[in-house]
């Protein structure tokens, strides 16, 4: 493992760069990413958390864990969201590591379940991930799988 996981906690220096990452991967809005992400270093609770796996100082993989990801289950928080490693990452588990770090990091903060909503089907499922039911998402054509 050529990389570090890191909470956005920990860097806060890494807020605006990993905030324009996420943007690009993603196409949500840069404003959205940062003020999540200042609710996060403002630690006002366990949740938002943002992490990031850097490889020498570089972003290859993020994660983050907000209350909603834009559908109408708010029963169902936190969820994961913005899952994303790099291309010419991928197939080295950093996926699957950010996936536990910030399972166990919420765990010790006294968040036992953590929810996503994907269109995958059995990527998360290899990394302990159970179906859980379908939600319509907002603005989606179809049900995606949560």
């Amino acid at each position: 493992m050529n990389y570090e996981i890191v909470r956005l906690t920990e860097r806060p220096d890494l807020k605006e760069p990993a905030a324009r990452w996420f943007h690009e991967k993603w196409g949500i809005p840069l404003e959205a990413y940062l003020d999540s992400m200042e609710e996060c270093l403002a630690a006002r609770g366990p949740v938002p958390q943002w992490y990031a796996a850097l490889d020498s100082g570089t972003i290859i993989g993020g994660l983050g864990v907000i209350e909603n990801d834009f559908h109408p289950r708010k029963d169902l928080s936190p969820k994961v969201c913005a899952v994303y490693t790099e291309e010419t990452r991928r197939r080295e588990g950093i996926a699957g590591a950010l996936l536990r770090f910030a399972c166990a990091d919420l765990s010790a903060r006294g968040i036992d379940t953590l929810y996503l909503v994907t269109d995958h089907t059995s990527f998360y499922e290899r990394y302990g991930w159970e179906w859980f039911c379908m939600v319509q998402g907002d603005g989606d054509p179809g049900p995606s799988r949560l």
